[in-house]
């Protein structure tokens, strides 16, 4: 099995351990991976913020950079389901279609494609698990809590695998922790106000460690942790899951 790792823009830029991390987890489960040298942004935040004809040319480029690998596997939900959902605008041929039903985001093809059952790994630490929204209802990582189905949660199933750590339950276990993109931007005082009350919901359970499958909310909550002073700390979950979390 090919497998081609999407490093998404800001992971690349700010947090490149994120992306180690993501290829010595599958590396180190038997997968054979490459980087597409030429790979470059999937045009998410252009075509966020109303500019999407203009990033056809940003998403192409990203098709016949990873079209030969059998799957595709980045370490974030909202990188995954552009590339899933919105390349649905450019005309449609064998290798987007390819690549747009074998992007997947790092945990699912743990547990849908992998089966993965045992992890090496250890973090002997009370984590949260924050559930971002594009995994989360665009992905079905887990179920939303809005929905009457039958309880599932991907990430979570993984976590229980590291050997020592202790999941914490929340009150509010998938709400948004207000980041949002642009939205961080143009509504800074209720995204504020949001992240806010998603890290007094992880404080009252007595997290130590923040986790979860995007980045970029992580990015957000630690901005405000680092502000106030607060005694938590994020990491990705490919951190944790690849045995170098604690290092």
């Amino acid at each position: 099995m090919k497998v081609g790792l999407f490093i998404p823009c800001y992971i690349d830029q700010f947090y490149p351990q994120v992306g180690v991390a993501t290829l010595t987890l599958l590396e180190g489960l038997g997968c054979s991976v490459g980087y597409p040298q030429g790979q470059t942004c999937c045009g998410q935040p252009m075509a966020n913020a109303g500019f999407e004809r203009e990033s056809h040319a940003a998403m192409r480029l990203f098709v016949e950079n990873v079209e030969a690998y059998d799957y595709i596997v980045a370490p974030s939900g909202s990188c995954v389901l552009h590339v899933r959902d919105h390349f649905g605008g450019l005309a449609q041929n064998d290798a987007v279609r390819h690549v747009r039903a074998h992007t997947v985001e790092l945990c699912a093809f743990l547990t849908d494609v992998l089966e993965v059952d045992a992890l090496d790994a250890s973090f002997p630490y009370r984590v949260g698990l924050h559930a971002s929204c594009h995994g989360l209802r665009g992905l079905r990582l887990g179920r939303a809590s809005e929905l009457q189905t039958t309880p599932f949660d991907k990430v979570r199933a993984l976590l229980e695998r590291v050997a020592g750590l202790e999941l914490i339950d929340l009150d509010r276990k998938d709400e948004c922790c207000g980041f949002g993109g642009t939205f961080a931007v143009t509504e800074a005082a209720v995204s504020v106000k949001m992240g806010r009350d998603r890290l007094r919901d992880h404080l009252v359970h007595g997290a130590e460690v923040i986790t979860g499958t995007d980045m970029s909310c992580l990015m957000h909550l630690d901005g405000l942790i680092r502000r106030e002073g607060l005694p938590l700390r994020v990491m990705h979950v490919a951190e944790i899951l690849s045995g170098g979390g604690d290092a």
